[in-house]
């Protein structure tokens, strides 16, 4: 993996926390049970692929 590679892969690491943080932060302040269950579903989504991400670094450098 080029550097270059590897900061898009790490600002793709931070973008997923980002957005992991904005939806929980959300979730917080909702009532309404139908947007709380979309947003949880949503985190979940970002976090599945912050994991991806991790995990595609961490087989980069173990190589």
């Amino acid at each position: 993996m080029t550097q270059k590679e590897l900061a898009y892969v790490e600002d793709a690491i931070e973008h997923e926390k980002n957005i992991i943080k904005i939806c929980e932060d959300l979730v917080k302040n909702m009532e309404e049970e139908n947007l709380v269950t979309f947003m949880n579903s949503e985190i979940e989504k970002h976090n599945t692929m912050k994991q991806k991400l991790l995990s595609l670094l961490e087989v980069k450098s173990n190589e």
